[in-house]
């Protein structure tokens, strides 16, 4: 597929561009996280109305780390989503991927960072590919619009179509293809361009289990292949199968993480391990399982006994009635 006219993009991007190996990707030297949010922030505002979608996130991933986000629809997940894909800009807060200020950011910059440094899934198809193009053209497109040459192009899509066994679908249009191969190949358009890091919205909400399963598998054959980072926004239940961690969000803010114990635990083994997030000013949210069953609200005392921290609800109210306000001498 020609792109006549497709201008090419210098190599020195700008002076924040990450330092990259022989294969398009950061670094692991050094041992900082790839993706580093400290107490992030987003507010929608329309009219006079304010909306908190994030409130104080804090959140590291580490460089070719298989993550997935979790949370009730309104928690938050999605806004993170797009704030790590440079489509949208955080409130306040800090939030570094690789070597990309995301909060003060050019818009030139952030332009090179959406198109070259991260691929993104959505969850609807059309969102992803083109209807009237090949397989294989649509994996060509981006790189076309970054300005690499017909042969690499080529090349690089027919690498990624032998990943996902579709090499004898390169030429079908979208509609010829099935609702799972339409994904999978919106991953490849994803990994087009050798991003670091890979997003995804609900990859799997439009499918069933077994087609589900199938796309999180290649989701990970790609980040072992090309050790690529990868985010994943999800309600998917058996996730944590697939993936490194799973981070919960509730109310704006990452309350707990969980992982399977065992690196060969799987479907039907042991569930998963789940541990509250303590962040970094020592804030951290009781699930909502506990607060209801020990009818924690308003005051509570902690204490320390050795190396535990005990949490007890106040069952009177301690502080002092408007009697004893109005005779302070008296309470004396």
């Amino acid at each position: 597929m020609e792109t006549p006219g497709t201008p090419t993009i210098p190599n020195s991007q700008s002076d924040n561009t990450p330092e990259y190996q022989h294969d398009g990707h950061p670094s692991d030297e050094g041992a900082e996280p790839y993706i580093d949010c400290r107490d992030l922030f987003k507010i929608f505002k329309k009219a006079d109305l304010e909306v908190v979608a994030l409130r104080g996130v804090d959140m590291e991933v580490e460089p070719g780390e298989m993550i997935a986000i979790v949370g009730a629809s309104g928690s938050g997940k999605s806004t993170l989503l797009n704030i790590l894909s440079g489509l949208d800009r955080p409130s306040a807060g800090q939030v570094r991927v690789g070597q990309r200020d995301l909060l003060n950011i050019s818009d030139g910059d952030l332009v090179l960072y959406r198109r070259l440094e991260v691929g993104f899934v959505w969850q609807a198809t059309a969102r992803n590919l083109v209807p009237y193009l090949s397989a294989r053209d649509n994996i060509e497109l981006p790189q076309a619009i970054a300005g690499k040459d017909m042969e690499s192009r080529r090349a690089r899509s027919l690498a990624l179509l032998s990943i996902l066994d579709m090499e004898d679908k390169a030429d079908r249009k979208i509609h010829q293809l099935s609702g799972g191969e339409q994904q999978r190949l919106a991953i490849a358009v994803g990994m087009a361009n050798s991003p670091p890091l890979l997003l995804a919205d609900e990859p799997t909400g439009e499918l069933d289990t077994q087609m589900a399963s199938q796309v999180f598998k290649l989701l990970r054959e790609i980040n072992r292949i090309y050790h690529v980072t990868i985010v994943v926004v999800t309600h998917y239940p058996g996730v944590a199968e697939h993936m490194d961690r799973v981070l919960h969000i509730r109310d704006g803010r990452i309350s707990s993480e969980s992982h399977l114990e065992s690196a060969h635990a799987g479907a039907g083994d042991t569930p998963p391990e789940e541990y509250l997030v303590v962040d970094r000013v020592g804030r951290l949210q009781l699930p909502q399982e506990y607060v209801d069953k020990l009818n924690i609200q308003g005051l509570a005392k902690v204490e320390i006994a050795g190396d535990q921290i005990n949490i007890k609800h106040v069952s009177r109210n301690p502080r002092p009635d408007q009697a004893q306000r109005s005779n302070p001498a008296e309470n004396a």
